[in-house]
């Protein structure tokens, strides 16, 4: 096992098409928001080389990017490191995303037809098999389809533009209490679906917001468990 510790089979394929230092950002910052690479984990760059298949100069390259998004800390004469979040930029990410997810579940209630409900049915009967199963990465994964699907329906470009930014962020904040969120979650997203289906705006609202504070509330409480 080589320092940088990546589970076996997490090293996601370099698609063929684009400019290989990108190809090599993306599946580095992939890597980095499954928690393949966990917060703190030493970055070094022949080892991740060698995992990836390339040399180290689209290696360094992709580091500087992510150190330039707050994803990796360079320090000097210690190399790479995976960030490591404050419980403050946890909490100021997290609000803003609940500030974002509640005005897409009003607008969906405005706007949702019965092919867009349907679509969040079929996402929630996925995502209870993933808890069901244990399933941890497919939950993760379903909870951001959701959420993403959520946003869809808003049809504001604007609204989900801002989203698209935080959106691996709040991947990353959401992996370490997935399991604890578990099937709750899923509940919530169910009565989440009936306000979008009835089209009632201030309760789809309401079942958003207190539905992303139970994620910021669980992740400040993760330690406690």
């Amino acid at each position: 096992m080589l320092s940088t510790g990546l589970p076996h089979g997490a090293v996601p394929r370099l698609e063929r098409p684009g400019p290989l230092r990108d190809r090599v950002y993306e599946a580095l910052l992939e890597l980095i928001t499954t928690r393949a690479l966990q917060p703190g984990q030493h970055l070094v760059e022949s080892e991740l080389a060698g995992h990836l298949g390339v040399s180290r100069q689209p290696v360094r390259e992709a580091l500087q990017r992510l150190n330039t998004e707050g994803w990796v800390d360079l320090r000097p004469a210690q190399g790479a490191f995976v960030h490591e979040p404050t419980e403050e930029e946890a909490d100021q990410l997290l609000t803003v995303r609940t500030l974002l997810e509640a005005e897409a579940a009003r607008l969906a209630a405005s706007n949702a037809d019965s092919k867009g409900v349907q679509a969040l049915e079929e996402i929630l009967a996925e995502g209870l098999k993933a808890v069901e199963a244990d399933d941890v990465d497919a939950a993760v994964a379903l909870n951001a389809r959701f959420h993403a699907k959520v946003m869809e329906l808003a049809g504001n470009a604007v609204l989900a533009e801002l989203a698209a930014q935080v959106d691996r962020r709040v991947r990353w904040y959401y992996t370490p209490v997935a399991r604890q969120r578990g099937e709750q979650s899923w509940i919530e997203h169910r009565e989440m679906i009936a306000a979008i289906a009835a089209r009632d705006e201030q309760s789809a609202t309401r079942l958003m917001r207190e539905h992303t504070e139970h994620t910021r509330r669980s992740y400040h409480a993760r330690g406690d468990n």
